[in-house]
């Protein structure tokens, strides 16, 4: 198994104040995240996987969390009180794309950590060499159109399903040289 990369752990502070944990996910959040899956709401697993959730399994729980942190990588926010409240990871899809999603819990949306997360995992991307983001979504999902515009991403919608691309270097707060760097919403653990 591949060890998660060093330098990825954050604590973040998001507009309401809370803060969050930030770190690689890895094959021990498993159960939390079978559990948030088999007990999210009806809407955010529709918005999520463009229709119904996966059935979870074994091998499902084991593709979503043994990644290679290089073409598969993903990160998870937990409370200060300890559960996870949003994943988010990208697959690559090719050479130099990866499709990109996040899932945030209903009372961890509009803060500012959907953002965040994004930028981490684009940071990421960048540095392993990846230009650009892809991503499908149901065509009404307003907060994620929100965060593509954020993000400057392009979409084309058809029969209720979305797809976008964001180019990374496109973001205004994307380092020239894709190194890692300090900002704003950063906050490094010691």
């Amino acid at each position: 198994m591949t060890q998660p990369p060093p330098g990825f752990d954050r604590t973040l502070l998001l507009r309401d104040g809370r803060r969050v944990w930030v770190r690689p996910l890895t094959p021990q959040d498993a159960p939390e995240l079978g559990e948030a899956i088999r007990t999210a709401d009806p809407e955010t697993l529709r918005r999520r996987f463009c229709g119904s959730a996966p059935r979870v399994t074994p091998q499902l729980l084991e593709r979503l969390t043994v990644l290679d942190y290089e073409r598969r990588f993903a990160l998870v926010a937990r409370c200060s009180e300890g559960p996870g409240v949003a994943v988010a990871r990208y697959e690559a899809t090719g050479r130099k794309m990866a499709e990109v999603a996040i899932a945030v819990a209903p009372a961890w949306r509009r803060v500012g950590l959907a953002s965040a997360l994004l930028h981490m995992l684009g940071l990421a991307a960048l540095e392993r060499g990846f230009e650009r983001f892809t991503a499908v979504y149901s065509a009404d999902n307003r907060p994620v159109a929100e965060l593509l515009d954020y993000a400057r991403g392009r979409r084309v919608i058809a029969e209720g399903v979305a797809e976008a691309e964001v180019r990374l270097r496109d973001h205004p707060e994307a380092p020239p040289d894709a190194a890692r760097q300090s900002f704003s919403f950063f906050q490094r653990n010691p």
